[in-house]
């Protein structure tokens, strides 16, 4: 069978899917609305039979009763409550406070930490004279240095051991442990 023939016969059947689905989704009838039956209203008065009428009565004094105007201030749409007003502002007061606590000096920060050591270890290798060896990446390179060596011109290895390494920079500004899972 062709790659082509193949493709064609997938695609229509995804189409055949696609439409069994959609025929399954698409109402096949408009559900009937229940009718609501409109609001019933008692005549009371003279020459009214007490049946209840199927038209509600028209208050003709609040059609012609004069409405207010909103103003741009008070329009909101969007709110449902009534409207807050704040509360006047507090008098200032101008009595002088007396400090109870000393200021505390201002210490000058310390320097800046260290930036983290960006190197993963990989492994560790023993030598049969019983010498280890550290094998760290940074991504691109992968070196390898015993405790005491430099690596990466940067970090000093100071200890190996079978699950992390602990490396320093070489200026001392800080230590780090990097463990075998890299973290």
């Amino acid at each position: 069978m062709s790659a082509d023939r193949r493709r064609l016969l997938l695609s229509s059947g995804v189409l055949a899917v696609l439409v069994a689905v959609l025929w399954a989704m698409w109402p096949s009838t408009p559900a009937p609305s229940a009718a609501v039956p409109a609001p019933v209203a008692r005549q009371a008065g003279p020459g009214s039979s007490g049946v209840p009428s199927p038209v509600a009565p028209v208050r003709l004094d609040s059609l012609t009763a004069g409405r207010h105007e909103p103003s741009d201030a008070e329009r909101n749409p969007f709110r449902y409550q009534a409207r807050v007003v704040a509360p006047p502002p507090r008098p200032v007061n101008t009595e002088p406070v007396a400090v109870t606590e000393a200021p505390r000096p201002v210490t000058p920060p310390g320097p800046p930490p260290a930036p983290p050591i960006a190197l993963k270890f990989i492994g560790m290798m023993e030598r049969a004279n019983g010498v280890k060896w550290a094998v760290l990446s940074d991504g691109k390179n992968v070196m390898h240095g015993r405790e005491g060596d430099i690596v990466e011109g940067r970090y000093r290895i100071v200890k190996i051991g079978t699950e992390s390494v602990e490396l320093t920079h070489v200026d001392g500004r800080g230590r780090q442990v990097v463990r075998l899972t890299g973290q």
